[in-house]
């Protein structure tokens, strides 16, 4: 099955993102071909290096889980809009488009949003 997941939150401050990153993780392991498309603040969850506290959960971490078994794709726009950089972004991850978004749309057999 293709499923795409779309986060538009920040990685922390609310557990959307967090919850559509674990719910993304469990699909995965179902064999379910994942897409994760982060659009507005949740390109924000890509970003290379993040420190948190200890025992806290920490988004690259679980992102770069997702990466390795399915795609995970970032608005350029909303890169650009928050001034990141392709450099800042993890391994894995990648600048993508609104058309290429309506593509993946369209081929998906469920579409999540968080």
């Amino acid at each position: 099955m293709n499923i795409l997941i779309i986060l538009n939150d920040p990685p922390y401050g609310t557990e959307r993102s967090y919850n559509g990153l674990r719910l993304a993780k469990a699909l995965g392991t179902e064999g379910a071909k994942l897409t994760l498309f982060l659009l507005a603040d949740a390109v924000v969850c890509a970003n290379r290096g993040q420190k948190v506290p200890q025992g806290f959960y920490n988004v690259e971490l679980m992102l770069k889980s997702i990466a390795r078994g399915g795609e995970v794709l970032l608005c350029g726009t909303c890169m650009d809009a928050r001034g990141m950089t392709d450099e800042a972004v993890i391994e894995g991850a990648r600048r993508s488009t609104m058309k290429e978004l309506a593509e993946r749309t369209l081929a998906a057999d469920k579409v999540l949003v968080f």
